[in-house]
């Protein structure tokens, strides 16, 4: 925990912005590498570390008079997915572990895949995730079994699409009425948020009441979840919504939510859609006797090198690779320099993949389906 403004006492009372929920503070200890140091109090500028309080990584906590909160940090969206579950039987260690992993770190995530029925863990790369399977097993005493890693990839829409879908469904007394129109769009990441989807309104005259717009956007929203291509969430769209119709009694918030995702399913190939993959900025430094082979491994993943800077006795290469083509360069790296080169690698962006790689997984995933009926 940081101080950036007043005085922090052993015993004092602080309140977490975020829960609104007041805390006392038992101990407080300036950390020196692994060695504790019990502090009374510290000051501004000063890190120190607490005992026994639940918070979230970003929380910030005052001493209730100001409910100022700090800027919270931008977290990148998880770009690797592990299928994990524990060796032997799931013990209360298994969620209780992946629930403070997530606490901790805003940029691992968990989640349950209904489909598969398995737990999937997500994050910023191979390794990241390594490390929290093996920290399960030494802290937690549960060893786990992963599957193979799942990259993250995404859908958008490359032309504007109009659509015009009533849904209609009549059963016994009152049914389902509603009808939308208007027009799909790809557009850009908002640089200030980095939202990558809107949806607008622009339906006058009252021929769809106001009360039943957020339902709409709902639908949208939905509908985004699964792409109708290869079955990946969808980004970079725009639903600008022109007009519609309605029926006084058979109209409901359901039925225009549902006359929102079959609109969106309907006009959504018109729109010419494609499959994003994670491109990564990978750097790598090795020994200069080396370079030759190591350009040779990126140009062989498909990267694209985008400066080298050779010193005297070694070298370092940036170049942008497709996450994708990533997994096992580790090792392939530590064979190719005698274990003398090393790298890193952070998210960048999101780009097409090639032609024949989006048919690959649009027959893979219209096979899926197939199976499933």
């Amino acid at each position: 925990m940081r101080v950036y403004q007043g005085t922090l006492k052993k015993g004092a009372i602080v309140y977490n912005a975020r829960t609104g929920k007041k805390v006392k503070v038992p101990r407080l200890v300036r950390m020196h590498s692994n060695d504790m140091e019990d502090v009374a109090e510290i000051g501004p500028g000063e890190i120190c570390a607490m005992f026994g309080i639940e918070c979230s990584s970003g929380d910030t906590f005052t001493d209730g008079t100001t409910s100022y909160s700090m800027t919270s940090m931008f977290v990148p969206d998880p770009v690797v997915s592990l299928a994990i579950k524990p060796t032997g039987t799931e013990t209360p260690n298994f969620s209780r572990a992946l629930n403070r992993f997530q606490k901790e770190d805003p940029t691992f995530r968990v989640h349950f895949d209904s489909e598969s029925g398995e737990t999937i863990i997500s994050g910023m790369g191979e390794l990241h995730l390594e490390v929290y399977v093996e920290r399960m097993k030494r802290e937690y005493n549960t060893p786990c079994t992963t599957g193979k890693p799942q990259v993250a990839y995404r859908e958008t829409i490359t032309q504007r699409a109009e659509f015009a879908y009533t849904h209609k469904k009549q059963t016994g007394g009152a049914g389902q009425f509603g009808r939308v129109s208007g027009f799909v769009e790809p557009i850009e990441a908002d640089e200030e948020t980095g939202d990558n989807v809107a949806f607008e309104n622009w339906v006058t005259g009252g021929n769809i009441p106001a009360g039943y717009i957020p339902a709409v956007e709902k639908g949208f929203r939905d509908a985004l979840e699964k792409g109708s291509l290869a079955g990946c969430p969808v980004s970079g769209v725009r639903m600008i919504l022109e007009d519609g119709a309605y029926h006084a009694v058979d109209s409901s918030e359901l039925a225009f939510r549902q006359a929102a995702i079959g609109a969106f399913r309907e006009c959504y190939m018109k729109a010419r859609p494609c499959i994003l993959e994670p491109i990564m900025s990978v750097e790598i430094v090795a020994p200069i006797e080396f370079q030759g082979s190591v350009i040779g491994s990126v140009n062989q993943r498909r990267g694209t090198i985008i400066d080298t800077d050779v010193r005297e006795d070694e070298f370092t290469v940036t170049a942008d690779v497709s996450l994708s083509d990533m997994f096992g360069f580790s090792s392939q790296l530590r064979g190719l320099t005698q274990g003398k080169g090393e790298f890193s690698m952070e998210y960048k962006t999101h780009q097409p993949v090639l032609p024949h790689v989006q048919q690959e997984m649009a027959a893979e995933y219209q096979r899926k389906l197939q199976q499933k009926k």
